[in-house]
């Protein structure tokens, strides 16, 4: 019975919370309008099944190792660039290298902490809506960034709204300690990520190569001969 559960639970992952109100709404509307004509009605029910897959939140199996740095968010990596770090978020003035993982409309949304570590600092800033592939994005577009105080330094991350997102929605606060892999928010309708490292880290991902919320290792800040990592479900 638990085997079936897991697979049907991997065939058709929950739905996060903050998305129950938009599966409501496509419901109603789709019962009430497509009651008037059979052909919206299926058109409706098509668009609601794709609001319930954008709000999904699938189990991932997260690698547990002091100093590993894995990917935040579904999605294509998009950017890597040495650059200064947001102004806002009170960074040292120093190039670092920047990991962007680009998020359409058809990722999962839901961002998970890229290492162990306290949330130093939470900063948002009103901004535009440009493309979020723009690598100009990342000054000009609303975003959210989280400061992480981590065993071999800092490190942050960034969500930045696109052209169609208009809210990011975060799930923690500052001062919070939270596990690498664990949910911290989302972005709604197509976005960004941006991971900020100390200059001179090696990425072990590629341009254009897709990652995996929790699971995908962006990098490794672990000294060598450092213990192998352990996995864990979340």
């Amino acid at each position: 019975m638990d085997s079936l559960w897991a697979t049907i639970t991997k065939a058709f992952p929950p739905v996060n919370r903050e998305g129950w109100p938009f599966v409501a709404i496509a419901v109603i509307l789709t019962l009430v309008l497509g009651s008037f004509w059979q052909p919206l009605f299926w058109i409706l029910l098509g668009l609601t099944i794709w609001v319930a897959a954008f709000f999904r939140d699938p189990v991932r199996v997260t690698p547990e190792a002091e100093g590993l740095v894995v990917a935040p968010a579904d999605g294509r990596i998009s950017h890597l660039v040495d650059c200064l770090p947001p102004p806002e978020l009170g960074l040292p003035a120093e190039e670092m290298l920047r990991i962007s993982i680009f998020m359409n409309v058809f990722n999962v949304h839901v961002n998970r902490m890229p290492i162990t570590g306290e949330i130093e600092k939470i900063v948002y800033t009103p901004g535009k809506f440009l493309n979020a592939e723009l690598d100009k994005a990342s000054e000009h577009n609303e975003r959210n960034g989280l400061v992480i105080r981590h065993a071999h330094g800092t490190l942050a991350t960034v969500q930045i709204a696109g052209l169609v997102a208009r809210r990011i929605v975060s799930w923690t606060t500052q001062g919070s300690h939270l596990t690498v892999g664990s949910r911290f928010g989302m972005i709604r309708f197509g976005s960004r990520l941006d991971v900020y490292l100390p200059k001179g880290t090696t990425p072990k991902v590629a341009l254009g190569q897709t990652t995996l919320a929790g699971e995908t290792v962006l990098a490794d800040l672990n000294p060598t001969g450092a213990p192998a990592p352990v996995w864990h479900a979340a």
